[in-house]
């Protein structure tokens, strides 16, 4: 799976996508609301792990993600 941070602009918030290998978008959300996303994507128990990579991603990166 790979994660992209993309930087919102003016009114926009930032969000993040999760691509499977085919670059297919699993999940977009916000990056300060990710419950629901993941939650329905069957990793609610791995957030805390997600978000802290997120939380230091630079904006605009594919960063493969290995779950």
């Amino acid at each position: 799976m790979y994660i992209i941070k993309v930087k919102g602009i003016a009114k926009i918030p930032d969000y993040v996508q999760l691509r499977d290998e085919r670059f297919t978008l699993l999940a977009y959300f916000r990056v300060d609301r990710p419950d629901k996303s993941l939650e329905k994507l069957g990793f609610g128990d791995k957030q805390e792990y997600i978000m802290n990579i997120i939380k230091d991603l630079p904006f605009g990166q594919v960063t493969k993600l290995d779950i």
